[in-house]
């Protein structure tokens, strides 16, 4: 049976939802939806066909928006999104779907859960009852928790992604949390000493590949890899042209294969090294790279690719995305090799999320 590619964004206008055939040559643009709200996420279950946006801030509010119908309609709610202390929630920055739920990760860093579509919420509190939680510091955006990473085998299984506290670790669906930070490095950034504390790095892109236990991590200093579920890590940005960036996305189903996107440093404009754009891809877990440049501007290129702006499909095939903050969206249908653009000109782009359906 035929099936049908969307791309969902999360702009700072609204989410986009563009849609395509296997061929995934040419799209068609809808939106922007959620009344225009700034949105940080949208997420897809292809469990269900749902699609869930969430984002908002003080002024407007923090719903997650949901649609059955593939954004003709939408409702939201942000009923149980109590702070769970004395300081108000800012923002909703990311989304997680994984075995019939639905999480929510705000900004400061806290987590909710719904069991019921997202309209209802309940406060997972687990991870704000962590015991080093006092002392998490805050990135520069914030003590924002921005990655949620179900696995799709154990529903019991979560990631979480914290700016600047690092990674946190559930095996019984959130009641209990641990650090998962072991050989993640920070650099004093008067000093330039190095350490490797139990928390409080910057991890900046988290994602599982295949099989549960493959980990690719983008930071603020450095780009990880784990083989056992993030319990230790190690630094892989050898032969790359950076040690910093945002997003990451891994394979399928090869768990050596993932995709980086590179910026040329934290106080050197957070864009492209060179200003020419490429995506580097590794097919041995982070022993060489490959940088992919075919068909990506290579020169002015300014852009800068978000946390959560980079995605895999799982076709064969497999399909490469990512949007940029200055509204532009790449596509690859050969894993990286070649590049097209699907469209551009959309507001500054905050997050690009797959999802497969049978047309």
């Amino acid at each position: 049976m035929a099936r049908k590619v969307l791309l969902l964004l999360g702009t700072g206008k609204g989410a986009f939802i563009l849609e395509s055939d296997e061929a995934r040559r040419d799209w068609t643009i809808r939106g922007p939806f959620c009344d225009a709200w700034p949105i940080n996420h949208v997420k897809g279950d292809p469990a269900t066909g749902r699609i869930y946006a969430g984002g908002g801030n003080p002024w407007v509010g923090l719903d997650v928006w949901t649609t059955g119908d593939l954004g003709q309609t939408w409702t939201r709610s942000a009923e149980g999104f109590d702070p769970p202390g004395d300081e108000p929630l800012d923002s909703l920055w990311s989304l997680g779907v994984g075995s019939g739920k639905l999480y929510a990760g705000m900004k400061p860093a806290t987590l909710y859960e719904s069991a019921d579509g997202g309209a209802t919420w309940i406060h997972v509190e687990g991870l704000t009852a962590h015991p080093t939680r006092p002392d998490w510091p805050a990135g520069g955006a914030g003590l924002t928790l921005h990655h949620i990473v179900t696995d799709p085998a154990d529903a019991d299984r979560l990631w979480v992604g914290v700016s600047s506290a690092g990674t946190f670790y559930s095996d019984d669906g959130g009641r209990s949390w641990v650090t998962r930070n072991s050989g993640v490095r920070v650099l004093d950034w008067q000093t330039g000493e190095e350490s490797f504390p139990e928390f409080g790095n910057c991890v900046h892109g988290l994602t599982l590949g295949p099989g549960g236990q493959r980990m690719y991590q983008q930071g603020h200093n450095g780009m990880f890899t784990s083989a056992d579920g993030g319990a230790s890590w190690q630094v892989i940005d050898k032969g790359l042209p950076s040690t910093f960036g945002f997003p990451v996305a891994s394979h399928p189903r090869d768990e050596g294969t993932a995709w980086f996107i590179p910026m040329n440093g934290d106080i050197k404009g957070r864009y492209m090294p060179d200003a020419k754009a490429a995506v580097w891809r590794t097919r041995d877990a982070g022993k060489s790279w490959e940088d992919l440049r075919d068909g990506l501007p290579q020169e002015h290129c300014y852009a800068t690719v978000l946390r959560q702006a980079l995605a895999t499909d799982d076709l064969d095939e497999v399909g490469v995305y990512f949007g940029t903050n200055s509204g532009s969206v790449y596509v690859s249908t050969d894993e990286g090799d070649h590049w097209s653009i699907a469209a551009r000109d959309l507001p500054m782009i905050n997050s690009v999320e797959t999802l497969v359906l049978e047309a």
